[in-house]
This record gives structure tokens, sequence and C-alpha cells, in this order.
């Protein structure tokens, strides 16, 4: 998948920090716990983002910035951002069912996750809505502390897939979780080739409604 429409993961990277297990762990089970309830409670989220690509082969670091939502319906999880900077694109999921619209070339490109659904809304929920046991059933999850951003106390959870496909592409992700609301302020990927994408959630609109229709784009 193109990297502007889905997050690349990584290689585990040696981060310095102990890990330590949910099982072994009371402050890392209490965390997933506190998600649990949270999730049950989340209706959506909106905020403004910031993507940061890294490309380790040329060593350059582009940015793109916009908009971004999540609703929870009974088909699952909705989503859809608005990138402003550097150019216009429009992305939405629903329904196992997306697409990317490149309003300068007006280029749709459409986007079917078939049997890989439930894989692609776990990544969906990855930092919106997503309980602490839809984590453990998808990853290893494991605590490297707890840090403030933006002011917000935040647990950061270090995240491993357990699906041998999903691990050829992504095999380490990095969330700050503030754990009260299910929601993640930031998020960093790596792949392979230890490129690196960090997104930031600023202004975060929790509960409230979302005017979908700003997100759809223009008709194509």
């Amino acid at each position: 998948m193109r990297r502007s429409v889905l997050p690349f993961a990584a290689t585990l990277l040696a981060l310095g920090t102990p890990l330590v297990h949910a099982a072994t762990d009371p402050a890392l089970d209490k965390a997933l716990r506190q998600m649990d309830a949270a999730s049950a409670k989340f209706k959506s989220a909106e905020a403004d983002l910031k993507w940061d690509f890294y490309e380790r082969a040329v060593r350059d670091t582009t940015s793109q910035t916009g908009t971004t939502y999540f609703l929870r319906t009974k088909g699952g999880t909705e989503m859809g951002a608005v990138i402003t900077q550097p150019s216009l694109k429009y992305l939405h999921f629903a329904d196992g069912k997306g697409y990317m619209y490149d309003a300068v070339s007006k280029k749709l490109t459409p986007f079917d996750a078939g049997k890989d659904r439930a894989r692609v809304e776990s990544f969906l929920t990855l930092g919106f809505g997503g309980s602490g046991k839809d984590l453990e059933n998808t990853w290893t999850v494991t605590l490297q502390g707890t840090e403030s951003i933006g002011g917000t106390p935040t647990v950061k959870l270090d995240l491993v897939p357990k699906d041998s496909s999903t691990a050829q592409t992504f095999t380490h992700v990095l969330i700050w979780v503030d754990t009260s609301r299910a929601i993640s302020l930031k998020q960093e990927f790596f792949t392979p080739e230890k490129d690196t994408r960090t997104t930031y959630y600023t202004n975060i609109r929790y509960n409230t409604p979302v005017d979908t229709k700003k997100y759809a784009g223009p008709k194509h």
C-alpha cells in the first residue's frame, strides 16, 4: 500500500528501555483494562494530523498535514482524512472498502480490504477507540513507561504483530495512548528498511458530532 494511505511498521528496534509484558506487569495490565473501559464509551474522534516520513535511503524527511476522523458505526470503524499540505488528497474507509482521491491529478484509487478487513480495521482502531483486548488479540504488547504528550499523560506501548503475514511488513509499532479515552496522541511506524513514519494527533475533538461530508471530497 502507499505510505500516504496506511502506515508501514517495522523491525523491532533496541530502544534501550526494558520491555515488560502484560502477564508480569500490573501497570501494563491496568493500562489495557483502562482502554477496555474507555473503548466502550468511544463514539468518535476528530483531530488535526501531521505525518512525518523519513526515508533512510535518501536521508530525507517529508511531511503531510491535514485533519482526520474516526467514527464507530454498526458495521465497524469508519475513517476519513483530508490532506491539505503539500497537496490536496481525500482518504476514506468504511465497511471494508476505501479510496484515495488526489484532487490535483483527479485520480481515484479504490481499495478493498476483502479478507484482510479485520487486519485493516485493527490498524484503524490502533489509536482511536480500540480496546486493550483488541491490542492483545492482534499484537504482542509491551510497556515502555509513561510520557506526557502536549500536557496529556500517556502510556507508551510497543506492539509487535502476531500475524505472520502482517509481520513481514509491519513488525514494530510504538503508540502513545491516553488510556482514559482510548486515543493515541502519537504513533511511530518502522519499516524493515528502517524508514519511519511518525504521526502526531492534536486538537482532538472527542465524542462530538463529525461533519463527514467535508471529508468526502468533490464528486468523482
